[in-house]
């Protein structure tokens, strides 16, 4: 691939998980869902993977009923081979049940990596790293309940 090549992939790269986070935060997850060539979706603090469109899907409609006010900040995109890594802070407030817990009604921001790996322009799996202890305690929740 010479560099025009790629320098275009990576514009169709850029738009695709640009299009991806607004999608996220209008709540248009089949426009979400799109940007996908099969959905799968990793969250690495907790171990979770969701793989398929269903399963992605459940995962949008939980984590947005916990937090209907969800949405990104501070976007920095990095290009990588096969890949786009974003640095960004994510935020939202408790006002739903969150893995099996009360609302709190309070807000959170924590920082977080998502790795796009894709294949062509159309993205492959979203690997997610945060520190999900520092969300539990902004929101009112015990790290370690029980």
């Amino acid at each position: 691939m010479d560099r025009s090549e790629r320098d275009a992939l990576d514009a169709r790269r850029r738009a695709v998980v640009l299009e991806h986070f607004q999608s996220e935060v209008d709540q248009e997850f089949e426009r979400t869902l799109a940007t996908f060539d099969h959905p799968r979706y990793e969250i690495v603090p907790t171990g979770q993977v969701y793989d398929g469109a269903d399963a992605v899907m459940g995962y949008y409609r939980a984590t947005r009923t916990a937090f209907p006010d969800q949405r990104h900040e501070s976007l920095r995109m990095h290009l990588a081979e096969e890949a786009v890594i974003v640095e960004f802070d994510l935020l939202g407030t408790n006002r739903g049940p969150f893995y099996g817990r009360p609302p709190t009604g309070k807000a959170f921001r924590v920082p977080m990596i998502a790795v796009f790996s894709f294949d062509g322009d159309r993205i492959t799996n979203e690997r997610v790293y945060f520190d999900g202890a520092s969300l539990l305690r902004q929101i009112g929740q015990d790290v370690a309940p029980g």
